[in-house]
């Protein structure tokens, strides 16, 4: 295993749901009607240091090795589908 989908409802400071499968967590999200974002993060690794090693981003500056930078990087190269009401938007 490699990666898990993380689900973060539209309104949520925190993660609501983590998934192994991706069928999984769209069954519960439209079992349940939720609104927002389901995407997938590798695990082992923070998305920063992943981001880098797979070329999706490139510290240009000093603030880009901040511990406050770094720990609320994302990167929307991640997949990840957006819900409404359950059903993917």
């Amino acid at each position: 295993m490699k990666e898990i989908w993380v689900f973060n409802g539209s309104m949520a400071r925190f993660p609501s749901g983590l998934f192994f499968s991706l069928d999984n967590a769209k069954e519960w999200i439209k079992d349940n009607k939720l609104s927002g974002v389901l995407t997938k993060y590798p695990i082992n690794t923070g998305v920063y240091d992943w981001s880098i090693e797979n070329g999706f981003f490139t510290p240009q500056d000093e603030k880009h090795k901040l511990p406050s930078f770094i720990g609320s990087f994302t990167c929307a190269s991640l997949d990840h589908f957006h819900f409404e009401n359950g059903e993917e938007d």
